[in-house]
């Protein structure tokens, strides 16, 4: 989606929310005075209390203008008054939870094509742990943590697209899942794989370059230098064998080109693509 003149803020869950709060910080740095921040809790089965927890988050740093928009179901995704509240926001918020409710709820809806406009025209969605792992264009559902990368150990479906050729993963060193992120970039080796660990988010700006922020680190799986796998010759539960695989891990200071695949050193505003 290079035409985006948006930035999406992806997170790998557990953000702080009481402390410091840099990374959700990000949503008041975008916010001019009488713009929205709408937060959506369509992911969780929780709403009442995840809104409630964001919205006093989000308060506490200053946000006033600030809604919890609940889409439960696909007719809810339809109403032309929720999607009429999405298209007035600067700021869209998708809480954790399961990110198949996101979008077997919004999936073509009039709601997906409300946030995707807020996204074109310059605005900013924020994701977090499921709410993180929607924005690419395919997503982990279900995968093994702390194994080794099998065949057995993941299933993808659709994502939302905002972030294009790409799969993002969540809560990543935490619970031990670069063994499932590994073997997705195998199976789809042109994609890049973005390991986001808690407390940590990605900035994606509109020139698809994108920093970290926060307290720990993203790791990166770049696929298009395979020189070779088994991927397509195993049984379900054999071991991964991958060759050339390129691999970064990142902490804040910081980015990446997801057009040139290089590593960006933001220290002091110079890029020397991962050299130094």
């Amino acid at each position: 989606m290079s035409e985006a003149k948006g930035h999406l803020i992806i997170i790998g869950g557990a953000e702080d929310k009481t402390g410091k709060s840099v990374i959700l910080k990000q949503a008041k740095e975008f916010l001019d005075d009488g713009e929205v921040l709408t937060v959506l809790t369509t992911a969780t089965e929780n709403p009442v209390e995840v809104g409630e927890s964001y919205k006093n988050a989000f308060t506490r740093l200053g946000i006033e203008n600030l809604q919890i928009l609940n889409i439960n179901t696909r007719d809810d995704a339809n109403n032309p008054k929720t999607n009429e509240k999405i298209k007035n926001s600067k700021c869209i918020f998708f809480t954790g939870g399961d990110q198949l409710r996101i979008t077997s709820i919004l999936g073509g809806t009039a709601a997906y094509k409300a946030i995707k406009e807020v996204y074109l025209d310059g605005g900013v969605i924020m994701g977090t742990s499921a709410g993180a792992s929607v924005m690419s264009s395919t997503m982990i559902v279900e995968g093994k943590d702390n194994e080794p990368a099998r065949k057995c150990t993941l299933k993808m479906a659709p994502g939302l697209g905002l972030l294009g050729n790409s799969i993002v993963d969540q809560h990543f060193d935490q619970r031990g899942r670069f063994g499932r992120l590994l073997c997705g970039v195998a199976e789809n080796p042109d994609v890049l794989g973005v390991g986001i660990d808690e407390d940590t988010a990605i900035k994606v700006y509109p020139d698809m370059n994108f920093e970290i922020i926060g307290t720990n680190s993203v790791t990166v799986i770049d696929g298009s230098t395979i020189k070779s796998s088994n991927v397509s010759e195993l049984a379900q539960n054999e071991l991964l064998a991958i060759v050339g695989v390129t691999v970064h891990t990142l902490p804040a200071k910081y980015g990446f080109d997801m057009k040139s695949r290089k590593v960006l050193r933001l220290k002091e505003g110079c890029e020397d693509n991962g050299n130094s």
